[in-house]
């Protein structure tokens, strides 16, 4: 492991190991607690390493109040209040150790994203083994310097945020203890579109802050996961749900369990395409190499005749001289009687005992 790796339950996540996909549940259980077991089931089977819940009640994100600035306006949520939407979309606490119950039996992780210190208290009753902190909560410092206390990894998304309330956050995470950090790369738009990704921070947020990358994709598709893994993200993180037209807060711009499956596919084998910088030939490669090109005769030739560009040439297979030494061989004279079909070496050139220094 790099000083940048860290392991969640056993599991390494960082450079050089596979991508740590975390499949998000969000408020795609729609009130059933049975829906939600479900849909923890389907990640596992998915391939995900890990289902994330989040952790809140109305109460603990907002008031309950009319006023305009409490009403959102436009997107998936338009004219809903806060508190509604925090109300139908919360995961009630009395699930959290039954799901965390069902992650262990059925061997995938599970953790979550706290919202603030009286969450963080419930999820460490559970012995959650990472937290997760959201975009908007990254500039809540209180609660990162909470959540850092308690030693596990913690993974942060970045969406909206400046370069400066990053630092922030990993400078309050790493001062109250956090030595486990991933950064996710994050737009927070619902879906977000493609063209605004702009991948290429995902390494460079690791670079800049010597942190695991890693993507938040709320894009619809594989597509960026797969590319954002082909430029180093080494955990994604993407909404989860049975079917899209179950509905729900988060439904619109989450997979299903077909499509993720075929996205931890493509993610794993876009990582272990990426591999190391190493020039010695593949041992998959070595029996293509007689389908080279090298020198043959071409024609019959006798002792003393002169190679020429009629009587040898540079053709596949590769078993003769490289073609690089054709201009060597032709007007040199033939030490010995060469059939038409034959691979030169050094003893049939007249002069030549072996390669030329």
């Amino acid at each position: 492991m790099t000083d940048r790796d860290f392991a969640i339950a056993g599991r390494k996540i960082g450079p050089g190991n596979p991508p740590y996909i975390v499949a998000e549940l969000s408020a795609n259980h729609n009130g059933d607690i049975d829906h939600a077991i479900a849909i923890v089931k389907a990640a596992k089977t998915a391939g995900a390493d890990a289902i994330k819940l989040q952790t809140y009640t109305a109460d603990t994100m907002t008031i309950d109040c009319d006023a305009p600035d409490f009403r959102i306006e436009g997107g998936l949520w338009d004219g809903k209040h806060l508190y509604e939407l925090y109300q139908m979309a919360s995961t009630p606490w009395d699930w959290h150790e039954k799901l965390f119950a069902v992650g262990r039996e059925i061997g995938i992780s599970i953790f979550s994203t706290p919202f603030d210190e009286t969450a963080v208290d419930l999820l460490e009753s559970l012995d959650a083994p990472a937290y997760k902190i959201a975009s908007f909560e990254l500039v809540d410092i209180p609660l990162i310097t909470k959540v850092a206390t308690t030693g596990k990894p913690i993974i942060m998304s970045t969406g909206m945020a400046s370069l400066g309330e990053i630092d922030d956050a990993v400078q309050a995470a790493r001062a109250a203890g956090a030595t486990q950090l991933a950064l996710l790369h994050c737009i927070s738009a619902y879906p977000a579109e493609a063209e605004d990704y702009a991948i290429r921070r995902v390494q460079h947020l690791a670079d800049t802050f010597n942190t695991v990358p890693g993507l938040s994709d709320h894009t619809l598709g594989p597509t960026i996961s797969v590319a954002a893994v082909a430029l180093g993200a080494s955990l994604i993180e993407k909404h989860f749900t049975l079917r899209r037209s179950d509905g729900g807060a988060d439904a619109a711009f989450s997979m299903e369990p077909e499509e993720l499956q075929e996205m931890v596919s493509a993610c794993r084998i876009a990582s272990a395409a990426l591999g190391k910088v190493d020039y010695r030939a593949k041992a998959s490669e070595a029996p293509m190499k007689q389908f080279r090109r090298s020198i043959y005769a071409v024609a019959d030739i006798v002792a003393g005749e002169a190679f020429t560009a009629e009587n040898v040439r540079r053709i596949r297979p590769g078993h003769g001289l490289p073609p690089k030494f054709i201009n060597q061989v032709i007007g040199s004279a033939a030490t010995c009687d060469i059939e038409r079909g034959t691979p030169l070496n050094w003893s049939m050139v007249h002069g030549r005992v072996g390669a030329p220094e």
